[in-house]
């Protein structure tokens, strides 16, 4: 129960390694609020994680990218359960295509929800920890793409390039407080996001959905994508107290990748 006492808001929570860590919290004993812009899968998330897990959890709807939602959602989790204790900015998408066929509206809607969303979410959890004076811990879900560029996704490389250096800034200006910012790496996950991605689907049509994933993973080391439940686990050490000397840096979790 290494969470015990702690309350976690978790976005992108409605699947893949939001949902994943959602499960994960509750288990540890944490309280949950699992927020993603789809409201309704958010309700479902939650109501799968108080059935198989239990504990107290709340959904609700959040668009990471309006100011409001944020500052709704975290003044809704310091009256009902007195303060936020963890955040983890879990909510990310990709636009998988050439830079030159791009457009401006895709590339700026890329950095609202990967950057500004990341921004938006750590200031308002760092106004609310600072207000209960006993500090926090803050996970960013990155990505090995802001570490090992890849043709064909410029907006969500340099997105994710950007969340980097942005964790280690927010860690050290929030360091003074107690409040701890990291962020967890990852590679490939098998994860819903690829779904969206035409040469997903081309692969599909190729090779199966088995089939795909392994022709993804072909890069990797350890042979193989992730799974949602590898990552969570990574940002429960990052979210605990038994990383309370962890701040400003991050675990990649990528299967031997960036090697």
């Amino acid at each position: 129960m290494r969470l015990l006492g702690k309350t976690a808001l978790i976005s992108g929570a409605a699947s893949g390694i939001g949902r994943a860590t959602a499960h994960r919290f509750a288990g540890e004993g944490a309280r949950v609020v699992v927020t993603d812009l789809d409201g309704e899968a958010a309700e479902a998330a939650a109501s799968e994680v108080r059935r198989e897990v239990g504990g107290e959890t709340l959904a609700r709807k959040l668009d990471v990218r309006v100011e409001a939602d944020w500052a709704e959602a975290v003044e809704e989790v310091g009256g009902r359960w007195g303060g936020l204790d963890l955040l983890v900015a879990s909510a990310g998408i990709s636009h998988a295509r050439p830079l030159t066929e791009m457009t401006l509206e895709e590339w700026r809607e890329v950095h609202a929800v990967n950057l500004d969303g990341v921004f938006l979410g750590t200031r308002q959890a760092v106004r609310a920890m600072r207000e209960t004076g006993r500090g926090g811990s803050i996970v960013v879900v990155g990505s090995a793409s802001g570490v090992r560029a890849s043709a064909g996704a410029a907006a969500y490389c340099s997105s994710k390039a950007a969340v980097r250096h942005f964790v280690k800034a927010a860690a050290l200006e929030c360091a003074g407080d107690g409040i701890r910012v990291n962020a967890v790496v990852p590679a490939g996950v098998v994860t819903p996001m690829w779904a969206s991605m035409p040469f997903f689907e081309d692969l599909v049509r190729e090779h199966g959905e088995e089939g795909a994933w392994d022709v993804l993973a072909g890069g990797t080391p350890l042979g193989r994508f992730a799974r949602p439940e590898e990552v969570a686990a990574a940002i429960l050490y990052l979210g605990s107290d038994e990383a309370s000397y962890v701040t400003g840096t991050e675990l990649v979790v990528d299967g031997g990748y960036t090697a």
